[in-house]
């Protein structure tokens, strides 16, 4: 008899992520500000609505 131990999850990491509305972050603006440690960092949304992130 064969025993198989591995285990298949359809958990995958990116479901587990937190998911932040980029309008939540700029309250409904174009930019906002992300503090990382140390560093700023200024997160943009662009008129094409992409996403632009600067330090």
């Amino acid at each position: 008899m064969v025993v198989n131990v591995a285990q298949e999850t359809t958990d995958r990491p990116e479901d587990t992520l937190p998911v932040y509305e980029a309008s939540d972050l700029t309250h409904g603006g174009d930019l906002a500000r992300i503090k990382h440690k140390d560093q700023l960092y200024t997160l943009r949304i662009t008129r094409a609505g992409k996403l632009i992130l600067t330090k």
